[in-house]
């Protein structure tokens, strides 16, 4: 952007490969897996129908040949797209020794005329990487993090996955198609923790039939490498003493990466969670450098990390642009997924918002009877004083394609009667975003819920 923008531009990156973690190490990747798991979940759910396949033969090798040829084939596109564009790549570690200077290390001096790097403006872009407890980070193969598990060495014969979020649930989902027995436990009482209930109960109903245990405010205390196994020390109602792994997955969470580069050679500031801090135009303290995607702060989402890049270039191009997003998708791609945009039910109780909740179930949805995946929820959250839609949550295969209908309703400021009178096509899943706004006008016809009369 910054290019097509007329700057002159130049890319510094440690890796060999241009993408970052989303691509080269997260949704990326793990997408792909999961689109294996679900082709297996889906083989397997057919012999309902009357349609019963073999068991599936795995060659681990060729799936993960096939993960790797899916991320060869967007770096090797994004290499073109710079080269077309005349930006600069530059593959070393770049440390801070001032506010327009960087010291060049390592990668491919070839890449680089010498060792320091001047600039007007840098945007920060360093992202993020899984968090590992150090009483959990024990140094034994047998235990990953995210990075770890996408590299698919093996189909261990039992999992643990510590950390009941969406990362955990996605890798959990993709080895448990796979053919692993996997056990996930978290601290929490329930899982997602931070979503709307609503939309997880499904989730978990269907991840504790595909599971071999789901363990909740259940603590891990400590973990040992056995050689043949790790032997992991827990604390919960169900799960107590010691137990025995394949392997364990690690997956608490991220943090920023905003430390050991020289970022206190700068006037940037960064605040206690290791978050860089920006105005809404992704300027840091620093009147030299804009900082953008995960290390500028939550949510950690490769969608709206594109977003404050596109704001940053503008902003250094001199365009009136600044972050004013209403709403920002999140999807967790597991079976079924789950989306929301906007404001949520937890957050409107928590600001004393007064709201409404509209919901449609799939069990009245033709298209997901037909598709024999009635696990489905689509709620909206409204302002009873003005019927504009605030916010939307979605649960049941294809969420994650469903939502964005909802984000541009939200931020086009639609009243809850657009979404319920603009046509949607029949049958598909689609319909139950409107049917759902239909349900708060009381006048839907798929389910019986009256018209509410008016005071």
């Amino acid at each position: 952007m910054a290019a097509d923008l007329g700057l002159e531009v130049a890319i510094v990156e440690s890796d060999p490969r241009l993408g970052g973690t989303c691509l080269l190490r997260g949704c990326i990747p793990s997408k792909a897996l999961l689109h294996v798991a679900k082709i297996i979940s889906e083989a397997e759910d057919m012999a309902e129908w009357g349609v019963e396949f073999a068991k599936p033969k795995i060659s681990i090798d060729k799936v993960r040949a096939r993960k790797e040829n899916v991320i060869d084939t967007l770096t090797g596109g994004l290499a073109q797209l710079a080269k077309r564009r005349g930006v600069r790549r530059i593959h070393a570690r770049g440390l801070f020794v001032d506010s327009t200077t960087l010291q060049l290390e390592g990668g491919d001096p070839a890449t680089y005329d010498n060792e320091r790097l001047t600039f007007d403006h840098c945007i920060l872009a360093t992202g993020s990487v899984p968090t590992m407890p150090g009483f959990l980070d024990i140094k034994s193969p047998r235990v990953m993090d995210s990075t770890g598990a996408l590299k698919l060495e093996d189909i261990p014969g039992t999992l643990l996955v510590v950390g009941g979020g969406y990362i955990g649930l996605e890798m959990g989902t993709v080895y448990a198609e796979l053919g692993t027995k996997v056990s996930v436990v978290e601290l929490t009482e329930g899982l997602l923790p931070g979503a709307d209930r609503d939309l997880v109960k499904p989730l978990e109903k269907r991840v504790r039939q595909r599971f071999a245990g789901v363990h909740l405010g259940t603590k891990v205390t400590g973990l040992k490498d056995a050689g043949d196994h790790v032997a992991v020390s827990m604390e919960g109602p169900e799960m107590s003493g010691e137990h025995k792994f394949d392997r364990v997955l690690v997956a608490i969470g991220r943090r920023p990466v905003s430390k050991g580069f020289g970022l206190e050679n700068t006037k940037v500031k960064v605040n206690e969670r290791g978050f860089v801090e920006v105005d809404k135009q992704q300027r840091t303290a620093d009147p030299h450098i804009l900082a953008i995607g995960d290390v500028a702060g939550d949510p950690m989402l490769a969608h709206k990390a594109s977003y404050e890049g596109k704001i940053a270039a503008e902003v250094l191009a001199g365009e009136p642009a600044q972050f004013d997003a209403h709403a920002i998708p999140a999807v967790v791609f597991t079976d079924p997924e789950i989306a929301w945009a906007g404001l949520t039910v937890e957050e409107a109780k928590r600001d004393g918002r007064i709201i409404e909740v509209a919901q449609y179930p799939w069990q009245a949805s033709g298209r997901a009877i037909a598709n024999g995946r009635t696990d489905g929820l689509t709620k909206w959250i409204i302002d009873p004083e003005t019927e504009r839609v605030l916010g939307c949550g979605i649960v049941g295969a294809g969420a994650g394609e469903l939502i964005a209908e909802a984000v541009l309703a939200i931020e086009m400021g639609c009243q809850v009667r657009d979404v319920a009178e603009t046509i949607h096509p029949h049958p598909t899943l689609s319909e139950t975003v409107a049917f759902a706004a239909e349900a708060y006008l009381g006048t839907a016809t798929e389910i019986y819920k009256p018209r509410k009369k008016k005071e």
